[in-house]
């Protein structure tokens, strides 16, 4: 299980400045383990998806180079009160989905 995806999402003037921290290992592939020298296996966000009030206005498609913990900002239109969704799966097929309400 993975921890929640940190959502910060404020409205001024009818934009939402939107931020989120995705909490995730991403590993590349290309790492090897320290004490057996095998290669760790790719294990990241390959895509995510940001709603507003339950319509698409972000969709993003990450690969293994992408470092640990993915931080996204952008803006979009809306207002204090709307309801903010982030979804995403990773490469083993895990899914999260996290919610938060646009601060004024």
């Amino acid at each position: 299980m993975t921890k929640a995806t940190k959502i910060r999402a404020k409205a001024t003037n009818g934009v939402i400045d939107f931020r989120m921290l995705m909490r995730h290992e991403m590993e590349s592939g290309f790492r090897k383990d320290e004490k057996t020298g095998d290669t760790i296996p790719a294990w990241f966000i390959k895509e995510f998806r940001v709603f507003l009030n339950a319509e698409q206005v972000l969709v993003g498609y990450i690969g293994p180079t992408v470092s640990k913990n993915p931080y996204i900002k952008c803006t979009f239109p809306g207002k204090a009160g709307d309801s903010v969704k982030v979804t995403w799966i990773d490469t083993k097929g895990v899914e999260r989905v996290d919610e938060d309400v646009v601060k004024g």
